[in-house]
């Protein structure tokens, strides 16, 4: 069961608004960064079963951590969460290897079932 989440978002409202939709009946160990670098540092160091990703951040934007993520773990499970849903930026993120595109506001019912798609991939 994915237990550890990495959730990288500049916005500390958004995060908290991610967490807040994970299922209370499951306990989970969160982590946050709030850039793309500090993500992408932050996953080496912990490696998160599921890495929730946004697209528009300072430093290193989503598109570039996720590419670094998954050079550094080709099998990196990466969810990109993001208001940005322009057929454009979702074929970029699934080309360089996301899992799926979560849209942003995210709902109870979404995360729950990103989680049951991100939990039957890895097994």
């Amino acid at each position: 069961m994915a237990r550890k989440i990495l959730i990288v978002d500049d916005s500390p409202i958004s995060r908290k608004m991610l967490r807040s939709c994970f299922p209370k009946e499951i306990e989970f160990d969160f982590h946050e960064a709030g850039d793309g670098l500090a993500g992408f540092e932050l996953y080496k160091q912990i490696s998160p079963d599921i890495t929730f990703m946004d697209l528009t951040m300072p430093v290193m934007d989503g598109t570039e951590a996720l590419a670094e993520i998954r050079k550094y773990n080709p099998s990196a499970m990466v969810i990109v969460a993001t208001a940005d849903v322009q057929i454009k930026s979702i074929t970029k993120v699934m080309d360089l290897g996301a899992f799926m595109v979560l849209k942003k506001p995210p709902s109870k019912d979404s995360v729950r079932d990103a989680l049951a798609q991100a939990e039957a991939k890895i097994g």
